[in-house]
């Protein structure tokens, strides 16, 4: 059911920078990622999960107010891979970051952990 997977996470100083990887679980829904919408989401521990920043038509990038400037989403050429560059980072980045597609989040994976510490 898990149809994506993350990685790239960890533990990063205030002010540094970190880039986050998704790619298919499995070769099955390569075709889907590569064509679909994709986000990245994201959850602080006790609180909702909640949209970082989406990207559309493969170009087309959207961000959250709290990191606009500060984070890029992007694909690869070959669109089988989405990433999160992630700078500058603040402590209130702490959170378990996970991707998805845009529109019709269904199953989620287990998401890669990023811990900015001050």
């Amino acid at each position: 059911q898990v149809q994506v997977v993350e990685s790239g996470g960890g533990l990063v100083q205030a002010g540094g920078s970190m880039r986050l990887t998704c790619v298919p679980s499995r070769a099955a829904f390569g075709s889907l990622f590569r064509t679909s919408d994709m986000a990245w989401y994201r959850q602080v521990s006790g609180q909702a999960r909640e949209l970082v920043a989406s990207l559309s038509r493969g170009e087309n990038a959207n961000y959250a107010d709290s990191v606009k400037g500060r984070f890029t989403i992007s694909k690869s050429d070959a669109k089988t891979t989405l990433y999160l560059q992630m700078n500058n980072l603040k402590s209130e980045d702490t959170a378990v970051y996970y991707c998805n597609f845009l529109r019709r989040p269904i199953y989620w994976g287990q998401g890669t952990q990023v811990t900015v510490s001050s």
